[in-house]
């Protein structure tokens, strides 16, 4: 399972997205150009000590990303989706692709997707933030792949476990 973010815009949303893939395991792509320097202050505030344990691949354009993928579907995150994502049957070889927080991505893109997916809203509502959704999405896809990491029995400091 891999995270692939179109041209992000926003600093601390793709900090926030790689701080959750270095927690989950999932290897995240880039596909440039972002709209920030990768180096923004922003985005290692949001990624904190976590950007270093991401696997991490940048790439300088969509037509770089495709060349560079292994097998596995592209399956879109779009507001435009036909499937939602609590119906959609993922598999463990899948890349998920979240576009740009101002403008999703490209009619071209749209179409080389394998699959479209979207998360329900209510009406009039027009889209979740992009970390939201990542985190959304990401968390079914592991969880119907069994690709979640195993919890670590943890307790607060001072709590015993027959406390809790």
């Amino acid at each position: 399972m891999r995270l692939a973010l179109y041209q992000p815009d926003i600093p601390q949303n793709t900090g926030t997205i790689l701080r959750m893939a270095a927690c989950l395991g999932v290897a995240v792509d880039v596909i440039g150009p972002a709209g920030f320097d990768m180096r923004n202050s922003a985005l290692r505030r949001a990624g904190l000590d976590y950007l270093d344990a991401v696997e991490l691949r940048r790439h300088v354009s969509f037509a770089a990303f495709r060349d560079a993928r292994a097998s596995g579907r592209l399956v879109l995150l779009t507001t435009l989706g036909d499937t939602s994502y609590a119906d959609f049957a993922f598999d463990p070889t899948d890349t998920l692709l979240l576009g740009r927080e101002s403008a999703g991505v490209p009619p071209d893109v749209h179409k080389v997707a394998d699959a479209r997916i979207a998360i329900p809203l209510l009406p009039g509502l027009r889209s979740l933030n992009i970390a939201v959704a990542a985190a959304i999405a990401l968390g079914e896809a592991l969880r119907q792949t069994g690709g979640l990491p195993p919890l670590l029995a943890a307790t607060a400091p001072g709590v015993s476990e027959s406390d809790a």
